[in-house]
């Protein structure tokens, strides 16, 4: 079983696996905290020549997800974020963003799971801020910390190819897998049922 996770987290270990992981993982369709960080982690180690492509991969891939997930709030205005965010969370978001604008992006962009950024850029459309500094804001902060996660590869890499090559990993692995499959079931099933 652990060789069948595996080998399903290992069709993102590629640079078009990277992009295609930080894409989904900005959608409100894809549900794998910590994913994307994971394999930028793993490919910068095991790849130390070329760290510096991944945070780029990463940060493109997350850009062009986010920007499906802006224009699906902004289609759906601030009336239908409800039906995809619960009332509390979005109060939250709201007021963030009514505060702090961009800034309230960038610390989100920036943040490591469980802080979701799917919920701020789903309201962010919604609430129509300006997009150009917004998408410059998202991808230099999540540049920033995809690189930052890339550099530290690099200096840990051996201890991290060591890591995952251990039965715990495994088992790490199969658990998020397993979290998305059922994260993303519940994500369609609720847009479904949203749609009626």
């Amino acid at each position: 079983m652990h060789a069948f996770f595996r080998s399903i987290f290992g069709l993102f270990l590629s640079p078009m696996g990277v992009l295609v992981l930080a894409m989904l993982d900005s959608t409100m369709v894809f549900f794998l905290p910590g994913a994307i960080d994971t394999a930028v982690i793993v490919m910068s180690a095991r790849h130390s020549d070329m760290f510096w492509v991944y945070p780029l991969l990463a940060m493109t891939g997350s850009v062009a997800g986010a920007m499906i997930t802006f224009e699906l709030g902004h289609k759906m205005g601030e009336a239908g974020l409800k039906r995809f965010i619960p009332e509390r969370k979005l109060k939250t978001v709201r007021n963030k963003i009514d505060h702090h604008g961009v800034i309230a992006l960038g610390m989100t962009a920036v943040l490591p799971p469980p802080f979701p950024l799917t919920p701020f850029v789903l309201t962010s459309g919604a609430l129509g801020l300006d997009k150009k500094k917004f998408f410059l804001t998202l991808a230099a902060m999540r540049f920033l910390r995809f690189g930052t996660e890339s550099v530290l590869a690099v200096i840990y890499g051996r201890r991290i190819l060591v890591w995952m090559r251990s039965d715990v990993f495994e088992d790490v692995i199969s658990g998020l897998i397993l979290l998305a499959v059922v994260g993303s079931a519940i994500t369609i099933v609720k847009m479904a049922r949203s749609r009626k």
